[in-house]
């Protein structure tokens, strides 16, 4: 009879310690799975910070060179896709795109010397460029929390805790293709230089 009680004391301590762990273990993957949602609001909010700077700089753009209706339209099409996207992967695909167009509205600004001097435009390319920024930040932080928790749920046991509570890999990272970063970097640097048309030096007078 005692040896029985033993045998089930020491059951329902092992039981116990084990239910422990799981628990510990489940609970921390919350924890990571919170860290990430919250990393991502802070992405989603400066995103949403730099598509409302877009239709100001855009008009402003337009008052200089209003033919270039080709960027226009894709950036338009691009904020459009990134203010209709819901999941984060969805959205990291949209501002991947309007990256790219938005680069390709700076490369146009570049041919227009009295648009960068403007002072409208000048301080939406300083709140771009701040926005820009944040968003290296802030898209950094939520790839470590990602990584962080995909780390966490693939380690044995925490594989077999997260197969059994639903916590699932987490794919939706911010990618840096080659060159994609390049482009949207908002420095044009003229700010101190106003553009001067190249002139050609006239050849001196020949002697007699």
């Amino acid at each position: 009879m005692k040896k029985g009680l033993i045998v089930l004391i020491v059951f329902v301590v092992v039981a116990l310690m084990l239910g422990n762990s799981l628990i510990s273990r489940r609970n921390q993957m919350a924890v990571e799975r919170e860290a990430v949602n919250a990393a991502w609001a802070q992405v989603d909010v400066v995103l949403q910070r730099r598509a409302d700077l877009i239709p100001n700089l855009v008009e402003t753009v337009k008052g200089f060179a209003a033919q270039e209706q080709t960027v226009f339209g894709d950036i338009a099409k691009a904020r459009s896709a990134l203010l209709g996207a819901h999941s984060p992967a969805e959205k990291i695909t949209a501002n991947g795109q309007l990256d790219s167009a938005l680069g390709r509205l700076l490369v146009v600004v570049e041919n227009y010397p009295q648009l960068r001097s403007n002072e409208n435009f000048l301080r939406l390319q300083d709140e771009l460029a701040g926005t820009e920024n944040r968003i290296a930040v802030e898209r950094r932080r939520y790839n470590e929390a990602v990584q962080d928790y995909n780390t966490f749920i693939a380690l044995f046991p925490n594989s077999l805790v997260a197969s059994l509570s639903g916590f699932t890999r987490n794919d939706a990272y911010f990618k840096t293709e080659e060159g994609a970063r390049q482009v949207p970097k908002v420095d044009f640097g003229t700010r101190n230089a106003p553009a001067v048309p190249a002139t050609t030096p006239k050849p001196a007078p020949a002697k007699p």
